[in-house]
Formats: structure tokens, sequence, C-alpha cells
């Protein structure tokens, strides 16, 4: 079998591609693959597959010695599964900066400076002339929403736009209503633990020797979110604590406003400061118009280590 799977802490488009890869590489002979996902999905991404009639992919733990795999919407290997360095990587389809990646053998490698994964993916179905069901394409648009807050942030290209437009048509939904819907699906946070919230979409980077860790929420109120922020700050710390991350970012991010307020902690969380040229007050910095970790965080925060 070829196991299909995006990164730990799994969002909308990382769980989508895969499902979409699967389709894809059914219909071009492979019937041996099949989707899987690396950790619980967020409401978000529960509010697309109900939406579509799509069934959650199962969660695979490990990988076995030499399994052959295809990764989606990630390369690095700290995002991956346990065992993925022993793992035969047959395919690599991503949007994100190449990082903490080898292989041994040769291998189907496509990335572009898009907005979404599911963006690549509409170009391999085009390019091996593969029609998109409607099912299928509701799941592509809604990660294209989904990673660039509905077209507004700054890692949104023209292209995305283009396709997410030819994806609604097919999929036969109209854009704006139920991209809002969708979104604002993902920002009831209520039934979350702290450990939980900061763990929903949480990313790690090693950058000179630095641990840099950054989890991202969405939520149409950062006041909301904020009343809970000793309790966040506990759960933060224990993570620090228990994974040696040297900085620690959780991005509050309003999806109405598109500016961000963030918990920053750490030995090394001056390294914010340097980045934003803001001083943190009461373990928070606010970063007007931030939306995109990959884009507007991870980069500055690289840059100042």
């Amino acid at each position: 079998m070829t196991y299909i799977f995006g990164h730990k802490n799994p969002d909308t488009d990382t769980i989508t591609s895969s499902i979409s890869m699967e389709n894809l590489e059914k219909k071009l002979g492979n019937s041996d693959v099949k989707a899987f996902k690396l950790g619980k999905i967020n409401k978000e991404t529960e509010f697309v597959l109900k939406y579509f009639g799509i069934t959650e992919p199962e969660t695979l733990e490990k990988i076995e010695e030499k399994a052959d795999v295809i990764l989606v919407d990630h390369n690095t290997f700290s995002q991956s599964i346990q065992g993925i360095e022993k793992a035969n990587i047959l395919k690599v389809i991503d949007h994100h900066c190449i990082s903490e990646f080898t292989t041994k053998n040769p291998l189907f490698y496509l990335a572009m400076p898009v907005g979404c994964t599911q963006t690549i993916i509409y170009e391999l179905y085009k390019t091996n002339k593969v029609e998109i069901e409607p099912k299928i394409a509701g799941l592509m648009v809604s990660a294209i929403i989904s990673d660039t807050l509905l077209f507004k942030s700054p890692t949104c290209t023209q292209k995305d736009i283009e396709i997410a437009n030819e994806l609604a048509k097919i999929a036969g939904i109209d854009i704006e209503s139920y991209g809002m819907e969708m979104l604002k699906a993902g920002t009831d946070l209520s039934d979350f633990t702290p450990e939980e919230l900061i763990n929903i979409d949480s990313k790690k980077i090693e950058s000179n020797g630095v641990n840099i860790q950054v989890a991202q929420i969405n939520t149409a109120s950062i006041e909301d979110v904020l009343k809970g922020q000793a309790d966040i700050e506990n759960a933060i710390n224990d993570f620090i604590k228990k994974n040696n991350i040297n900085i620690f970012m959780l991005l509050i991010t309003d999806i109405i406003n598109s500016n961000s307020e963030a918990i920053v902690l750490g030995d090394k969380s001056e390294i914010a400061e340097k980045a934003f040229g803001k001083k943190i007050e009461e373990n928070r910095i606010f970063l007007e118009g931030v939306v995109s970790r990959k884009k507007q965080v991870f980069p500055v925060l690289m840059e100042n280590t």
C-alpha cells in the first residue's frame, strides 16, 4: 500500500489534499493507495467533510521502514509521522519552503509558491486530464479558502483565486457565503482545553539551533480567547518544557479584521520583539495585518535567530 498524508495537527488543506491525491492516484490506475491523517481534525475540517459527505480518513500513528508514502502539504520531517526518515517517499506535493528534507531515492517533487496545496493538486488533475468530480472540487476549494482566509492572506496568489472560483463552479457553491460559513465554523473553540487549543494547528521549525513553535487559531473575537490567557500560558509552558522549545508563539487570528494577537513565551522570546519591532507586554504582542504563519511569521523569526 501507498500511504498518503499531510502534517501533524492537521488542517483543512492537509486533510483534503490527502483525500484528493488518493482520488487522483486511483483514477490514474494506482488502486493500492489510501489517505490518512496524523491527528484529530479541527472543527473547520469537520464542517467541510460533513458538508460534502466525505468520510474522515483513518489516523496513522507510525509508518513501517521502507513503506511507500506520498507527502502532501509538508516536507519537514519534524512535522511528519514517526518513522518518516526510513520510509520510501514516492512523491511530495507542497507549497512550503523545503526544510530538513532528504531522500535515498529519486522522487516526484512538485512545489509551487501558492497559497494552498490544493491549488497545485488541481494542476495535477488538469495535466493528467482527470475530471474533478463535485465532491472533490468542494474539498479542494474549501482548502484554498481556508489557507488564504478567503483570499485575504498575503500567501494568496492570482492562481489560487482563479482555481478556487473554477472549483466552486464544479462544486456548485457560492464561494463567498460558503467560505464565510466554513471559516466561522472553525472559530468555535468552546470545546477545547488549553492543551488542545495550542495544538489545533501547531508547527515547529529549527533555525540556527533555536527551536521555534508557532501555533495558530482563528477567531471572530480575539478578546474572547484572551479571557483564558492564564490557562493557555500554563499549557504553553508545559509544552515548552516537554518539547525543548525556545520560543512558542500562539497566533490568535481575527478572520474578520485580518489581524493577530500573539501570546509569546520561551527563553528566547526576545527574538519576537526583534523580528516584529514591538515590545512584548503581558506576554502578548499585537501584529497588525499578520494572518500568515508561513509568510509573515516563520521567515522573520528565522531571520532574527
